[in-house]
């Protein structure tokens, strides 16, 4: 299974498949496709051998050097096999073998697991003021966030980010103003092609790049170095700890103008890079992400953030670094609004859905007949400031010329568009691919026959990243079915297409669950109510390069809730990642600024649920305080345990099969010494649900900790979907709401279940 950065992108065909082969296995390098060779061929394999024996890492490391010489037959050979050696969170070591030498590596004393690399690919201003982090321009300023002003804006956490790399000279990683490295930070900054000692600075504090799981033909294309090619982790990492950037706008075209700022500003930033532009994709190993996982915690990193989906096993590792102390934000994947689609679901990581903020960017489309104006979304911003008028060549009136789909290339070519607006109806039949993809393949095609125009239909409007091919070239603009329809019955042959604009504020309806986010529940782990939280992910504005763009994904979302997680950091250093997790999910928001429940955008809109946000929206001013937090030692080392019986601040019963089913929950006070707090039920429909005791109490001096039950009863014996439902405690001081989200399933008979919503 292979690792993809969470960016909605459609670009090549190759990105296509991040939507199709989540769960297929991706091909790996220097692995032959004879399988009578794969005695003699060698290939790259990840052995993990659990917890180090050693707190000194060059003991851990010879323990793997005799692992290997056990095999090998000498210690020369071991060292020339082994590509990467995991010495600081847990023990194991990736190295070069062949099926044989894999084989027998698996009987040696201590070898957990023999696995071949996995390979995976990769999965803004507005967004932090829509969250309530507004940003003054020094902490003692009271239009400030109160968390921001109390983390001193994040202030010497550091943050690693493993990723694609980064752009040092962005204006966003300048570190003007900064004072000394932490002395606590052990890290390097590892020089390589195109990136020097002083690339790194007070800001970006050290970078560490990781090719040795990555074939020397696939490196051609990529810089040998943490330096990014891609643009992912670049725009990432300023959306955690960019330095404000006035005067930002997309491409510098003037959409999406303001200053441009990471969530913790004055964080320091530790890059891994681990993501690779190979064969028009973006592919991250398992041997990479390990050795990236093992050094952060060695390096002394307080949050770590990974904008990356389609996970293997290896996954698992992340718990020696959530043990550490170490708070772990992954994205939720791109494969919604399918049910079940969900990556990166373990219980000790914080998983993360994208919504949209409230910004849009209106386009309009003039017919014929200068009266009927349709308004849909675009980037179009081409020429902007000239008048729209048929003496500009940009904003001429066009034929309009219809197709369906527009994803038929041969029959484009033999139609005359040059010069002409296409529109492009949706296929009759529901295709196998997501409209973004559709929409990159039109626009190609349109680019190359010479059209001046794309209008396509597409049943969500929340995401224009699939503009990225008519950037520069020409307008393309996304309308719904309604738009499409008064087009196609007009008297008008021709059209118009302006500039877009940039809308911001109340008029416009969100939060939304983006329609590409990832929905639950876990295949994998049906009893952990993923994802856990939801941040915005929809045309993030931040930098790639030495420029600004707008980008879309759980990879846009995820860098949201790492940058809360830095600020919390600092505000309660002395936090576990559980509770830091806690306070976000519990203090989330289920309703928009208008009090009403936030949606979720699909192939029909829908109230959201658990499955779409988890807690709900990210709400970072509420979460430095939350009350009470569910907390969990990192005591269990692997999920052999029940995970219905850990303490996560969710609910979720897959299988009510009997006649009740109990779950106990253990919460712990981080507010007034003295308080009471009350349950208030939200039972889930069709299950009566009883939580018992309904009442706690904290007095001074006594036990910081409550522990409760809660029963649910199905009300009818029928094979049911979900339901949702929450729990929550109020305090009598009306200071304190903590909410946990709930998630229900009725089963009858456990081999036929209906996992509808």
């Amino acid at each position: 299974m292979g690792w993809r950065p969470h960016v909605v992108s459609a670009s090549s065909s190759a990105l296509v498949l991040q939507f199709l082969v989540l769960l297929l296995p991706l091909p790996l390098p220097l692995l032959s496709a004879d399988a009578s060779s794969s005695q003699t061929t060698t290939t790259i394999y990840v052995v993990y051998m659990g917890e180090k024996k050693h707190d000194d890492p060059s003991v851990v490391m010879a323990s793997h050097h005799a692992a290997l010489t056990s095999v090998l037959g000498s210690k020369d050979e071991a060292l020339r096999s082994i590509v990467y050696s995991y010495k600081h969170g847990f023990s194991g070591f990736a190295a070069k073998l062949t099926q044989p030498q894999a084989e027998e590596l698996t009987k040696y004393p201590g070898v957990v697991s023999v696995k071949p690399n996995a390979y995976h690919h990769v999965h803004t201003t507005r967004s932090w003021d829509f969250l309530g982090m507004s940003y003054g321009e020094s902490p003692s300023l009271s239009s400030s966030s109160r968390l921001l002003r109390k983390a001193k804006y994040g202030e010497d956490v550091i943050v690693g980010v493993i990723d694609s790399g980064i752009w040092p000279e962005s204006p966003s990683f300048d570190d003007s103003g900064y004072g000394p490295v932490p002395k606590r930070w052990k890290g390097v900054c590892q020089t390589g092609q195109a990136f020097n000692a002083s690339n790194c600075n007070r800001k970006v504090i050290g970078a560490r790049w990781y090719g040795a799981d990555v074939s020397e033909e696939d490196l051609k294309a990529e810089y040998r170095s943490a330096r990014d090619a891609n643009g992912h982790g670049t725009h990432t990492a300023s959306t955690i700890a960019g330095s404000p950037v006035r005067g930002a706008s997309h491409a510098g075209g003037g959409l999406a103008a303001g200053i441009a700022r990471g969530g913790a500003p004055r964080a320091r930033l530790a890059i891994y890079k681990v993501c690779h532009d190979v064969g028009g994709g973006t592919s991250c190993g398992d041997a990479s992400i390990l050795a990236a996982l093992d050094a952060a915690i060695g390096d002394g990193v307080d949050v770590l953030s990974l904008s990356l989906g389609g996970g293997s096993d290896e996954v698992y590792r992340t718990l020696h670094v959530v043990a550490a102390g170490i708070t772990v934000v992954f994205s939720a994947g791109n494969d919604g609004p399918v049910p079940q689609s969900v990556t990166n679901a373990l219980p000790w990581l914080v998983t993360v859905a994208a919504t949209t903020v409230d910004r849009t960017f209106p386009t309009v489309v003039t017919l014929g007949d200068g009266e009927t104006k349709l308004v849909g979304q675009s980037l179009y911003y081409r020429n902007r400031s000239a008048a729209a008028s048929t003496s500009n060549d940009d904003f001429a009136w066009r034929h309009l010329m219809a197709f369906t789909g527009c994803d038929d290339a041969e029959k484009l070519r033999s139609e005359n568009i040059t010069g002409k607006i296409m529109v492009c109806r949706a296929p009759e039949f529901k295709s196998n691919y997501p409209p973004t993809a559709q929409f990159s393949w039109a626009s190609r095609a349109a680019i190359a026959g010479g059209a001046k125009g794309v209008i396509f239909e597409q049943y969500s409007t929340d995401v224009l990243d699939g503009q990225a091919s008519c950037q520069g070239h020409l307008p393309c603009v996304v309308v719904d079915k309604e738009t499409i329809y008064t087009i196609l019955n007009s008297d008008s042959n021709v059209a118009r297409i302006s500039p877009a604009a940039t809308m911001v504020g109340p008029q416009v309806a969100s939060p939304r669950i983006a329609t590409f986010s990832s929905r639950g529940p876990s295949a994998e782990f049906p009893s952990v109510l993923k994802p856990d939280i939801a941040a915005p992910g929809v045309s993030i504005l931040a930098a790639k390069r030495d420029s600004y763009v707008l980008l879309s994904g759980t990879s846009m979302a995820c860098p949201h809730v790492s940058a809360v997680v830095a600020l919390l950091k600092s505000v309660h250093p002395d936090w576990s990642p559980a509770m830091i997790k806690s306070a976000i999910v519990t203090t989330a928001s289920v309703t928009d600024r208008f009090g009403l429940p936030i949606q979720a955008n699909s192939v029909q809109r829908k109230p959201a649920d658990a499955f779409d946000m988890g807690g709900g929206l990210i709400a970072p001013d509420r979460a430095m305080d939350p009350g009470l937090v569910y907390d969990i030692q990192p005591e269990y080392k692997s999920l052999d345990d029940r995970v219905d019986r850990l303490n996560l601040p969710s609910i979720a019963v897959p299988n009510l099969m009997y006649d009740s089913v109990t779950v106990s929950r253990t919460v712990t006070n981080v507010g007034p010494v003295e308080a009471t707090y009350r349950a208030v039920v939200e039972a889930p429909a069709g299950v009566a649900m009883d939580v018992a005791p309904p009442v706690i109490a904290f007095e001074r001096g006594g036990v910081r900790n409550a522990t409760f039950k809660v029963t649910f009863v199905a009300k009818q014996r029928v094979q049911g979907g979900y339901a949702f439902g929450s729990l929550t405690w109020l305090d009598d001081a009306k200071r304190h709401s903590v909410r946990i989200p709930v998630a229900v399933r009725t089963v009858v008979r456990d081999f036929v279940a209906d996992v509808s919503r």
